[in-house]
């Protein structure tokens, strides 16, 4: 009986574990979300961007 119990979770974890990664996948790498994470890609540099508006250049 545990035998039984013990394989039916390790194959329910690990389906459930490659559902989950599939469909990371799918979220990270959709052509609708690429403007998404371009804009997050650029939130470190805003900063600088913002500070060089109001510099002039020397």
């Amino acid at each position: 009986m545990y035998e039984m119990l013990a394989s039916f979770a390790q194959t329910g974890g690990l389906l459930l574990f490659v559902f989950a990664f599939v469909l990371v996948l799918i979220y990270a790498l959709a052509p609708w979300n690429k403007k998404t994470f371009e804009e997050a890609g650029r939130i470190p540099f805003k900063d600088d961007e913002e500070n060089d508006k109001g510099r002039e250049d020397v």
